[in-house]
């Protein structure tokens, strides 16, 4: 359940199991109609439904983050195998993280407390699909805020 947000619907238990059981995300920004990829390790964050990830400041994507908050992001299994593949897709917004996604951060990468400065930020979606061909080929899961 989303406790930030009571009147959203929970995010179905498959796309949040999808979520926590992986820890790369590729994300996505824009600036001056331009857009960016860039891939970082997150944590997922059920409770709250974000996933939390570092990003220095003076990346571009933290950049273009701090300029305009609507994101996208995937997150992927990698797979030859056509009726094992899963993946999200997802937009929201994205915003500087908070003492609760630091410990969370912290607890999946308990190796990240080794930099001297650790930038965190949470994105939180609105939007998404889950495309997962172990339910039936093409099955996709869809979820809004």
């Amino acid at each position: 359940m989303n406790a930030a947000q009571p009147h959203t619907p929970p995010v179905d238990e498959r796309i949040a199991r999808f979520l926590a059981r992986h820890h790369v995300l590729t994300l996505a920004t824009v600036a001056d109609g331009a857009p960016y990829c860039s891939n970082a390790f997150y944590a997922y964050d059920a409770v709250r439904n974000r996933l939390i990830f570092a990003a220095d400041a003076a990346t571009r994507h933290a950049r273009e983050m701090l300029a305009e908050r609507r994101v996208a992001a995937s997150v992927v299994l990698e797979t030859r195998i056509v009726g094992k593949i899963q993946g999200v897709q997802l937009c929201g917004t994205a915003a500087r993280g908070d003492e609760e996604d630091r410990r969370r951060y912290l607890r999946r990468f308990p190796y990240a407390v080794a930099l001297t400065k650790l930038t965190l930020w949470a994105l939180t979606p609105d939007y998404i699909k889950f495309t997962d061909n172990t339910l039936g080929f093409g099955k996709k899961l869809i979820w809004k805020a």
